[in-house]
This record gives C-alpha cells, structure tokens and sequence, in this order.
C-alpha cells in the first residue's frame, strides 16, 4: 500500500458538511470522500498517479 502523508485541508464549512453527507451516503469517512473525489478528477483530467504493483487503487462505485 503506498504511503499517506497528512495535509492540512482548510475548507468553508458549508463544502465540508456537504462533503460529509456525500460521504455518508457512500460509506466512506470524510477523508476517504475528498480522496475519492480527488482522484476521479486526477482520473477525468488524465493526471491520475502512476500505481505500482503493491499499490491499491481506489475503485470507482
């Protein structure tokens, strides 16, 4: 598994507790949201990191 690095996010609230909901309604924390998030737009803009063999990849629902 690759390794996370801890990143201060600041966020207007009003994004966060939609963020929240969003995760909620999918099963996954807050964190796991803004990752999934992020990488289908690194996915759409054909920016997404290249994954080695022992790397997870976030599946798409």
């Amino acid at each position: 598994m690759s390794k996370k690095k801890a990143f201060a996010l600041r966020i207007n609230e009003e994004m966060l507790n939609a963020i929240e909901k969003w995760a909620s309604d999918e099963f996954r924390s807050t964190n796991g949201q803004i990752e999934y998030v992020l990488m289908h737009a690194l996915k759409k803009a054909n920016r997404h990191p290249r994954q080695s063999n022992s790397d997870t990849s976030i599946s798409d629902k």
